[in-house]
């Protein structure tokens, strides 16, 4: 044990300074509840077209609640359920197509959800949030990569902060199977989807 102290020194000390996970559980002190300011902010998808273009849509209906210590990314916690009828994709047709049993089934399961499990520091603003999403009573493991920016005093008065996050699913693995191929034989619709999320946020005041 003696003989490897030295080479395990320099090689510890060489390593990137990183946050440990913190499970969603746990009860920060420091933390503080913020509401998501929805007049900034947006929930998006994109997905590849015909595998040469990608269509967005974005959900107008979703609530989050987000608990956070700003000098402590670890401390974020959050939770969202999503109104899979509000989508938008800039047609109305399409719109439909999704709402339909083909994708979101959205009279069957109205809402999408998600919570986070845990939070991994990988740089001074920049983190990996873990957590649970479900879609159509389908349940999988996420990871969403991301950043926080603030906090900052606002114009109007209370603490704000930003998140940036996206990550990237298999759209099949939730039960969204639909496609169709086309006269070339490619797919008109791709499995991987990305999700993004862009969200600011105002410190709830205690009392108010």
């Amino acid at each position: 044990m003696k003989r490897l102290l030295p080479l395990l020194i320099p090689a510890l000390l060489a390593a990137p300074i990183v946050a440990p996970a913190s499970a969603a559980g746990d009860n920060d002190p420091n933390a503080s509840t913020f509401s998501v300011d929805k007049s900034h902010s947006r929930i998006a998808f994109q997905v590849r077209h015909l595998g040469i273009s990608k269509v967005t849509g974005v959900f107008g209906e979703y609530d989050v609640d987000l608990s956070l210590d700003p000098a402590d990314i670890t401390s974020l916690k959050a939770t969202a359920k999503v109104n899979v009828a509000s989508i938008d994709s800039g047609v109305e047709k399409r719109d439909g197509h999704l709402k339909s049993d083909d994708f979101f089934s959205a009279e069957t399961y109205p809402h999408m959800t998600f919570e986070s499990t845990s939070v991994r520091q990988t740089s001074d603003q920049t983190f990996e949030l873990v957590g649970d999403l479900t879609i159509r009573d389908v349940t999988k493991e996420v990871v969403l990569t991301g950043d926080l920016v603030g906090p900052v005093a606002g114009p109007m008065g209370g603490t704000r902060v930003a998140f940036d996050a996206k990550g990237t699913i298999s759209r099949s693995e939730f039960g969204l199977t639909w496609n169709r191929l086309t006269e070339a034989g490619g797919i008109i619709v791709a499995d991987e989807v990305d999700i993004i999320l862009e969200l600011q946020a105002v410190e709830e005041q205690v009392g108010s």
